[in-house]
């Protein structure tokens, strides 16, 4: 049997896990109140009905206890985050003009030669606000509105409205309740009638301070014909103390509309990442979820795709990659209202050194969703005897004329495979990455070009070392 040494299967996060020293113009005094909820609104200068909002989420957070399925957050303490942190006095639209160490940080994460490289525009969240955020001219000239969520809020106060917790109301759960009362930052997208990018969007989310909640709040709405591909990224350097990331994304597809998400998320192993993610497809659309957790003490994540319309599609792609001390907790939840909709989910996940990944997943077809077609795949790998893999399908049909089929597989890298590929000359830590790349094959194809480098990059990460 091929052994494993711990000592030598650390996680090399140079790229990630660096600390600048903490400097803001503004932040709250810890622990969540009516006044500190009340201090954020006030900061961003919003309109009393925002207020009113936050503080009516403030009241269903406090209400509301704990889940006690998923994970464990029995160590979630509230009283002892930072819940608000401004880290520079204004958003630009020019890297050189940001504070100089918050741009030597996104410098070192290469955010900036990404957008020069690969991006149709980019918005680069420190702590609690963005710092950065610019669009292509060509793009806005056609309408399209990427801003962040309080300039969003500023410039387009009636579309903002129309859409912000429709799809994750107040009262759905008790973290999207907490987002809601102290968001800021994330994304509000705005694609008109017939634009299609071609080109990604992107928003990457930073933590640098300690005990700190991070609450971006997304708005992407695709108007009839439109085509987006929006990615996220998520990165913080490694403390001894706990920190919370509590985000809400909400998509909106229309008529025929084509919208892909893909999340690569590698926070430290201090983090909780705790996000709720909904979308509704009307009649013709394709939602997309390409979801990649590989960081974070303990993530709960489920992507969510309200088929509503006729002919729509919906997809969720997940990798999950736990080692000791962490849980991975994340699935997907497709729900069928219109005719001759289709679905599948595909999830991947790697254990290793008592790491846990749970797959949680829901298929829903109402009565009237007449010829539905629906797949579930739950693929687990575990490198070593202590890991561990749990899977919690739900499947709900309330329509006969449908077919949904669900198929799950565990198994564990084989011996003879990795003698096998030893014996052409490759070492044998290497030769276990190769075998668990082409296990996540399927969905590191799904990226641009770029990000499946850093994928397989970080993956490799994970295994460099892994035995004696």
């Amino acid at each position: 049997m091929v052994e494993n040494n711990k000592d030598n299967f650390s996680f090399n996060q140079e790229k990630y896990d660096f600390k600048d020293a903490e400097k803001y113009v503004y932040k709250t005094t810890k622990g969540l109140s009516r006044e500190v909820v009340e201090e954020i609104s006030r900061q961003k200068k919003e309109p009393k009905w925002m207020l009113d909002i936050r503080l009516k989420a403030l009241d269903v957070f406090l209400k509301k206890p704990t889940p006690l399925w998923g994970g464990d957050l029995s160590s979630l303490d509230y009283d002892s985050y930072t819940y608000y942190i401004k880290p520079s006095e204004k958003k630009s639209e020019n890297w050189e003009e940001i504070p100089e160490n918050i741009k030597k940080t996104f410098d070192k994460l290469g955010v900036p030669e990404a957008e020069r490289k690969f991006l149709a525009g980019l918005g680069a969240q420190y702590e609690s606000e963005m710092v950065y955020h610019s669009i292509r001219e060509d793009l806005a000239k056609k309408g399209v509105i990427f801003l962040d969520t309080e300039s969003g809020l500023r410039e387009y106060p009636e579309l903002f409205r129309e859409y912000f917790t429709k799809l994750v109301p107040i009262e759905d759960n008790k973290f999207a309740a907490l987002n809601t009362a102290c968001w800021s930052g994330g994304s509000f997208i705005y694609i008109p009638k017939g634009v299609e990018i071609d080109i990604p969007l992107q928003a990457y989310f930073r933590i640098n301070s300690e005990r700190m909640g991070q609450f971006e709040r997304t708005i992407i709405v695709a108007d009839e014909g439109a085509k987006l591909h929006y990615i996220e990224g998520c990165t913080a350097p490694q403390y001894s103390t706990l920190s919370l990331h509590t985000g809400v994304i909400e998509i909106f597809v229309r008529k025929n509309a084509k919208v892909r998400y893909t999340t690569i998320q590698n926070w430290a192993r201090n983090i909780y990442n705790l996000v709720t993610q909904r979308s509704m497809v009307e009649e013709g659309g394709s939602m997309e979820w390409v979801d990649g957790n590989l960081g974070s003490k303990l993530t709960m994540k489920y992507p969510a795709i309200y088929l509503i319309g006729d002919n729509a599609k919906g997809k969720i792609l997940s990798i999950t990659f736990a080692t000791e001390a962490q849980h991975q907790d994340a699935g997907g939840k497709i729900i069928h209202k219109g005719k001759n909709t289709s679905s599948s989910i595909v999830s991947k996940s790697i254990s290793r050194f008592s790491g846990r990944c749970s797959y949680r997943g829901l298929v829903k077809i109402l009565k009237g969703a007449t010829g539905v077609k629906s797949s579930v795949k739950c693929d687990a790998l575990m490198l070593d005897e202590k890991s561990r893999s749990d899977t919690y399908p739900t499947m709900q049909v309330e329509e006969e004329d449908a077919v949904i089929s669900h198929e799950a597989t565990v198994g564990k890298i084989s011996d003879d495979v990795i003698h096998y590929i030893m014996s052409r000359g490759i070492k044998e830590s290497d030769a276990q990455a190769m075998v668990v790349m082409g296990f996540i094959e399927q969905f590191a194809k799904e990226l641009p070009m770029e990000y499946a480098v850093e994928l397989n990059r970080l993956i490799q990460l994970e295994m460099e070392g892994s035995v004696g």
